[in-house]
């Protein structure tokens, strides 16, 4: 009799945190211009500069090797403006809908489930996107003038898929770190981000002193080159679950503020 009794109750119990999940990854897309459609739209407007700017430097430089001019194309940063907007992205969403959210009755375990699981599908379709336009990019030789925006040299993976994998990668780590630096904005509000970041400004400070006092930078040097660019990103996943994990014991004791 109690067993009978029990478990529809515990599967209740389980449905409706399964639908505050779901409920929680959604209210993410609500805004779906600002999460999507902006960041895309001015992500083409930097690759049509970008392709405005090649033409302008091979045009002036008419007579000299184009190969070599080229060459100079393919270190584009330019795409690393998509993840800091990201991780922007991140920080917004969890300090925006936090309160929100809770007042609603979720739970902040259910909050942060949702949460990571609407970053995961961002981080998804974005490297689904960046990937497909390297892709493109390949087939036209650099948007015929050589130009590598989506697959400069020092990001380069190989194949497609490989890409995939180290955009997937970079996408969680700044959307998770983000997460994390909005949960500690939530529960300490302006204090808690000053220590926040003088505490990231003294572990990057530290770890430049310790390679320089032990001559090391030789070795941090050799180690970049010998991982590759999908080595370091897979060892950013040690940042993106202390991220995660950090940020969801944060907000377990954060106070939602309007």
């Amino acid at each position: 009799m109690t067993a009978m009794t029990i478990t529809p109750s515990r599967s209740r119990s389980q449905g409706d945190s399964l639908k505050r999940i779901v409920a929680v990854t959604r209210l993410h897309f609500v805004n779906r211009f600002a999460t999507f459609w902006l960041p895309s739209m001015i992500l083409g407007f930097i690759l049509l500069l970008n392709i405005a700017i090649w033409y302008l430097i091979l045009a002036a430089t008419a007579g000299v090797d184009r190969a070599q001019t080229e060459k100079g194309f393919s270190y584009s940063g330019a795409v690393f403006y998509i993840f800091i907007y990201m991780l922007i992205v991140a920080v917004q969403a969890i300090s925006r809908t936090f309160p929100f959210a809770l007042g609603y009755g979720v739970t902040r375990r259910n909050f942060w489930l949702g949460s990571s699981i609407a970053f995961g599908l961002i981080a998804v379709a974005f490297s689904a996107l960046l990937t497909v336009l390297s892709l493109i990019e390949g087939w036209t030789n650099g948007w015929g003038v050589g130009g590598h925006m989506f697959a400069p040299s020092y990001i380069d993976a190989g194949p497609w898929y490989l890409r995939f994998v180290l955009y997937l990668l970079t996408f969680l780590f700044f959307l998770f770190f983000g997460s994390a630096a909005a949960a500690v904005y939530v529960r300490w509000r302006s204090t808690g981000m000053i220590a926040f970041f003088a505490a990231i400004a003294l572990i990057i400070v530290g770890a430049i002193a310790l390679i320089t006092l032990t001559h090391s930078w030789v070795a941090v040097g050799t180690w970049f080159v010998t991982s590759g660019p999908l080595g370091v990103a897979a060892w950013s996943l040690v940042v993106t679950f202390v991220s995660a994990v950090a940020g969801y014991f944060i907000l377990r004791r954060a106070t939602p503020k309007n």
